[in-house]
């Protein structure tokens, strides 16, 4: 199952970063592990709503702490077992993720052996490390873009990821809005538009309360998360001026590794010798997949982080690679003539 092979290879990248990691300098994971705690004070508005992820933590994290002393001694109590739930939970989570993108690339006629490399080598990314290892809800929304991507590649058939996709996509992050357009579009014919708008509004409703549960809890008027979401467009000109500096370009190369410089490769042989390749590797992709970066580019110039918000791209990059690898023989051969 790819899933299990993705549990694997996770929970071996992961756990250094979940043992190791110096959380001094990072307010994100403290903020994810204080609302695990029950405690929402202190907590940045950009965060403070995303709660499935640490709620689940904290459901883990219960039985957890009744053993985690006797089998880690030299650990303090403290926040370890909730570390180690959102450790869990992430793998977990991420997992799912990676089973999208396999299926995925599938669908676009990789083959098994292609699909589950190219699905390991997207998950060793340092970015899948974070987004396993540390109290953070990044693997939440990547699940979201996987089960999208795979929905649209799957048709008919793939109803039931797009619907928990529009469940659970405005849980998982407020930038979830930006994605719509791109599920509507390709997602048609998986499902009418009515139906879409259904599943929609339930998790907008769940979402509502959340806010509103939240807000009540702690005095904050309901503006200051609007107020929070407009904030984030003054990052766009930053974003721009550090993609065109020589370390925010290191940084997109630094998203998928050196695998990022097999596609480009792959696609100048396809074109160099189209008479060994006479079907270009990349044929069954198209539309889906470049509007799915356009929707990504959004979101790295509104974060300003270019790196962490480039990886969602993984399920697109996963199918180009996993076609890459079906193919390579045909690629190779073409050189060697």
């Amino acid at each position: 199952m790819p899933w299990l092979l993705a549990v694997a290879t996770l929970a071996n990248l992961a756990y250094p970063m979940y043992v190791h990691f110096d959380f001094s300098h990072s307010p994100d994971t403290r903020s994810y592990l204080r609302m695990a705690a029950g405690r929402f004070d202190s907590v940045r508005v950009t965060h403070r709503y995303r709660v499935l992820v640490p709620a689940a933590a904290a459901v883990v994290a219960a039985p957890i702490a009744k053993l985690y002393g006797r089998v880690w001694p030299q650990r303090p109590a403290g926040l370890w077992p909730l570390r180690f739930a959102f450790y869990l939970v992430n793998c977990l989570l991420l997992a799912a993720a990676g089973a999208c993108w396999f299926n995925a690339a599938r669908l676009t006629g990789a083959s098994p052996e292609a699909a589950a490399l190219a699905m390991v080598a997207v998950l060793t990314s340092r970015w899948a490390e974070y987004a396993a290892g540390l109290p953070l809800t990044d693997s939440l929304y990547l699940l979201v873009f996987g089960l999208s991507y795979y929905a649209v590649k799957r048709g008919s058939g793939g109803r039931w990821a797009l619907i928990a996709a529009l469940l659970l996509g405005p849980l998982a992050k407020e930038s979830y809005v930006f994605l719509l357009p791109w599920l509507f579009w390709f997602g048609r014919k998986n499902l009418a538009w009515p139906r879409q708008l259904l599943a929609l509004t339930g998790g907008l409703a769940v979402l509502f309360i959340v806010h509103y549960v939240v807000d009540r809890h702690l005095g904050a008027p309901a503006t200051q998360s609007v107020s929070n979401a407009l904030e984030h467009f003054e990052n766009i000109s930053y974003s721009l001026q550090r993609a065109a500096s020589a370390k925010g370009l290191g940084e997109l190369l630094s998203i998928f590794g050196l695998f990022t410089l097999i596609l480009p490769l792959a696609f100048w042989l396809s074109r160099r010798f189209t008479t060994a390749v006479p079907q270009p590797f990349y044929s069954s992709l198209g539309g889906a997949e470049i509007g799915l970066l356009v929707v990504v580019a959004v979101h790295m110039l509104l974060s300003g982080d270019l790196g962490r918000m480039g990886y969602l791209a993984a399920p697109a990059f996963c199918s180009a690679l996993a076609l890459v690898f079906t193919h390579w023989r045909r690629l190779l051969i073409g050189q060697q003539q």
